[in-house]
């Protein structure tokens, strides 16, 4: 039988963001609206689309090879699972998101401590027992399955939710008083099946590929030449990613220069390059960026 990768897909709000991260790295994943098993023009892969939050469960137990999912939820789980890499993505933008402690925004809370003997509402109940354990108040963490913002104040006196921009906070009236924790999204994979020669390859060219699309987002590269008396001016402009190439060209008196850059400051970027006596100069879009 062929070698096969299992891999589970995050369903739901990272669903579309991770489908457009693989064509971009470079495999297109058709995902049917009745179906939790989209197909990938891989024939290596076998995909199964699987609530974030239950990931890490079906990754420990080996139905999985491996799959992408918060490392919040695997945090909350406290599964056995390998964190192969990070991947800063989430379904608004390339940052990070975070677990906050929020209240509404008329009350007297003001910090953690002023949560004692309340109830708190969230997904994250591990997580949110620990912190406020860490900080020795007594409270009572309730599950919530769901619109978890419009709860306080009559359900519950405070929330631990998720936010990447905070609006749907605001939008509730609740004010934020503390970050809980940070998380990204991982490619996490089963310990048993990333010791797999085959698979701890296939496992880890995802990883290189996904990483490499994500950090092309938002960079260009840059192409230009100039005469050699006139490089060092030019060099002085470039915020490069890293040291820009430079080659010769048949006029021994001329060099190219290719690099890359972030895609806000081009519009700066190029008219200082062509006031450093650069010529020929060249904008070209990035699919992926291997560091």
């Amino acid at each position: 039988m062929a070698n096969k990768l299992r891999l589970g897909i995050p369903k739901g709000s990272l669903q579309d963001a991770t489908i457009a991260l693989f064509e971009r790295a470079g495999w297109r994943i058709f995902a049917n609206g009745r179906s939790y098993f989209p197909s990938i023009d891989d024939p290596e892969i076998d995909c199964m689309l699987i609530r974030a939050q239950e990931m890490a469960r079906y990754v420990d137990h080996g139905v999985l090879d491996a799959g992408l999912t918060g490392i919040d939820w695997v945090v909350e789980s406290a599964l056995n699972v390998t964190s192969v890499t990070s991947l800063v993505y989430a379904k608004q933008s390339r940052t990070k998101v975070r677990w906050v402690l929020a209240v509404p925004e008329d009350s007297g809370f003001n910090k953690a401590e002023d949560l004692a003997g309340k109830i708190i509402a969230t997904e994250l109940v591990e997580v949110t027992k620990r912190y406020f354990a860490s900080k020795n108040v007594p409270v009572k963490v309730e599950f919530s399955w769901g619109a978890t913002e419009v709860k306080p104040p009559m359900l519950a006196d405070a929330i631990v939710e998720v936010t990447e921009t905070g609006s749907s906070l605001r939008a509730n009236r609740l004010r934020i008083i503390d970050t809980v924790m940070e998380s990204e999204t991982h490619l996490i994979a089963n310990p048993r099946a990333y010791g797999d020669q085959w698979k701890r390859q296939k496992i880890d060219t995802l990883a290189l590929m996904l990483n490499a699309a994500i950090s092309a987002q938002g960079r260009v590269g840059l192409m230009l030449n100039v005469q050699k008396q006139d490089l060092p001016e030019v060099l002085a402009v470039l915020p490069a990613l890293n040291s820009p190439t430079v080659s010769e060209l048949s006029d021994p008196a001329w060099v190219a220069v290719n690099t890359i850059l972030e895609e806000s400051v081009v519009r700066d970027v190029i008219p200082r390059l062509k006031a450093a006596h650069a010529t020929g100069i060249v904008e070209y879009p990035l699919n992926k960026v291997v560091l």
